[in-house]
């Protein structure tokens, strides 16, 4: 059967415009890239259509057993950089479009 919550989203203000996001990806092992891959934010301008996903860079492997990272976990500075960073790289959020993907690193620069 399909889930039909949605993740939990968050506002947040940068630059004085009003964005939401939500986590996209929890840090995870990738069998495409046999490699552990990042965290994933995606973020949308309250009034924009369009969405950017965030991409960290892998952090330590978390120990077997050990609770999962949680949207209220992140910190909301980090967020922050990690869209400025973004709509530095040219993402415009108020345009029409797919979906663009941004690597950004640990300090969501």
């Amino acid at each position: 059967m399909a889930k039909t919550k949605q993740s939990d989203e968050f506002e947040i203000e940068v630059d004085g415009e009003p964005y939401v996001w939500w986590l996209h990806r929890r840090p995870q092992w990738s069998s495409d890239t046999a490699k552990w891959r990042g965290m994933a934010i995606a973020v949308r301008h309250q009034e924009g259509k369009r969405e950017a996903v965030l991409e960290f860079p892998p952090g330590p492997q978390p120990r077997f057993g050990a609770p999962q990272l949680q949207a209220s976990q992140i910190a909301r500075p980090l967020v922050a950089t990690a869209i400025a960073s973004a709509v530095a790289a040219g993402w415009e959020p108020l345009s029409r479009g797919k979906t663009v993907t941004i690597v950004v690193d640990e300090t969501g620069g």
